[in-house]
């Protein structure tokens, strides 16, 4: 979610609003560090911090906020014993008013956010509000780290780019399952007319007479997957995308046989043995047999958001800035 953007959007249209931040977790919580809503005066929100007694609380406590016009304060609930949540957690959270003196600054940062994912170091000033500041070191968008009443926020969306060839049953279905998830989809086929008239927001149309073009300017990290009309097209396809290290994830739609086939092929192309290991195919995730498009989609969905989140967890991992700035604030 981009949080400062719906802020400027509330404070333009209902006068303020209040952030509620996770700030920091202790054992079992519903959400992680860095999950924002942006509640407005009449209890109406945007975004989640799990749901639950917990997000009930934090409602109501941001609506006084708004009241009494309170600035910024941290609460620490024991989810057990305090408010009777079976996760049995600590959750810290940084509730903040803005109105309409502060809109300057959050369109200052919403337009930061719109660009690129970016950083933050909080501290609380002598008036009780949360003063920030952009950090040298970045943090993974949608976190935060709390320390000693320092808190490191990173702000933004990481969104894995996905080409995806062929605008069939399968492709159709899977656009709409991917709507709401951190993807941009560049959506590729060359026969007119093949595209439905509308596409989610995150979708990117191309409709380039060869497709094979659109392959050598994607980012490094691209994920691809292939489902066009053609099997001819799609060995192509395939065979560019194995052939370029940059891509960790290439799908194929099809059966196991399918794969056998173009294995041959493809090592008699030349594309290395542990290039070919890392094809997918069948695509989705193991145990749904149904052939059924929008069920192919969700297992399919589920495959990358799973691909994507271990290749995030290893390159957080191995980040020297994401080490130092979390081992170093306060």
């Amino acid at each position: 979610m981009l949080v400062w953007a719906r802020l400027v959007e509330a404070i333009d249209r209902r006068g303020g609003a209040a952030m509620v931040t996770v700030a920091a977790t202790k054992g079992s919580a519903p959400r992680e560090a860095g999950a924002r809503m942006i509640v407005n005066r009449d209890g109406t929100f945007s975004g989640t911090i799990g749901g639950g007694t917990l997000e009930w609380r934090a409602i109501a406590m941001a609506q006084a906020a708004l009241d009494k016009n309170s600035g910024a304060e941290k609460r620490r609930f024991s989810l057990g014993p305090e408010l009777g949540q079976c996760c049995g957690g600590q959750v810290d959270l940084v509730i903040e008013v803005f109105g309409a003196g502060d809109r300057e600054t959050a369109a200052a940062f919403a337009a930061r956010e719109a660009e690129a994912p970016f950083t933050t170091v909080a501290r609380f000033d002598g008036g009780g509000r949360l003063v920030r500041s952009i950090a040298d070191e970045p943090v993974a968008p949608g976190s935060a780290v709390l320390t000693n009443d320092v808190l490191v926020e990173g702000f933004g969306e990481e969104r894995r780019h996905l080409y995806l060839f062929g605008a069939g049953h399968v492709g159709k279905a899977l656009v709409l399952a991917l709507a709401p998830l951190p993807f941009t989809v560049t959506w590729l086929d060359p026969r007119p007319d093949a595209f439905p008239a509308l596409v989610p927001a995150n979708v990117i149309l191309s409709r380039l007479d060869d497709p094979l073009d659109a392959l050598t300017d994607a980012p490094a990290g691209s994920f691809v997957l292939v489902m066009s009309h053609s099997h001819q097209l799609d060995l192509a396809l395939i065979q560019a995308a194995l052939a370029d290290d940059r891509f960790p994830y290439v799908g194929l739609i099809g059966s196991k046989s399918k794969r056998a086939r173009f294995e041959k092929r493809l090592a008699a192309a030349g594309i290395a043995p542990r290039r070919l290991e890392d094809l997918v195919c069948p695509i989705g995730i193991d145990g749904i047999h149904s052939k059924v498009p929008a069920v192919i989609a969700a297992a399919t969905a589920s495959q990358l958001l799973a691909r994507d989140e271990a290749i995030r967890v290893v390159e957080n991992h191995e980040s020297p800035a994401l080490r130092r700035s979390a081992g170093r604030v306060g």
